[in-house]
C-alpha cells in the first residue's frame, strides 16, 4: 500500500459507512518553540490528555519553524465534540500567551479520503 499502514480505527469504519458525521478540526498559532523531539518530549502529557477528549479520534501534530508556528489537524466524532475542544484548547493557548488562535471546522469527504489513504478509515 506504498508504504502507507493498514491502521483503521473503529470510529472510522463508522465513518466511511455514513453513521457518523466526523469533523476535522484544524488549528493553527503563532509558536516560538521548542520544535521536534524537544517540542515532543515537553507536550507529551498534553498529548496524553487530548486523547481523553470526548468525541477525540485522531491528531496530527504540525509545526514550522522557519514561520514559528505550530498546531494540529484532529478528527472529532461530531460538531459539537469539535467545538467544545476548540473552546476548551483557544482558552488554554490564551494561558500560555498565545492570543492568536486560527482554527476552522470542517466536514469530512469519506469517499474521496479513502482513495488517498486518508486516515479516516
Amino acid at each position: 500500500m506504498n508504504g502507507v499502514s493498514a491502521w483503521v480505527c473503529a470510529s472510522c469504519i463508522e465513518i466511511f459507512k455514513g453513521n457518523v458525521m466526523a469533523k476535522v478540526l484544524q488549528i493553527d498559532f503563532p509558536y516560538q518553540g521548542p520544535y521536534g523531539k524537544e517540542m515532543a518530549e515537553q507536550l507529551a502529557d498534553l498529548a496524553h490528555s487530548i486523547s481523553q477528549e470526548p468525541g477525540f479520534i485522531w491528531k496530527i501534530w504540525t509545526e514550522n519553524e522557519s514561520t514559528r508556528e505550530a498546531g494540529g489537524i484532529y478528527l472529532f466524532e461530531d460538531e459539537k465534540t469539535a467545538a467544545a475542544y476548540l473552546e476548551k484548547h483557544t482558552a488554554r493557548l490564551k494561558g500560555f500567551g498565545i492570543s492568536e488562535v486560527n482554527a476552522k471546522i470542517f466536514d469530512v469527504n469519506a469517499e474521496l479520503s479513502k482513495i488517498n489513504h486518508g486516515p479516516v478509515g
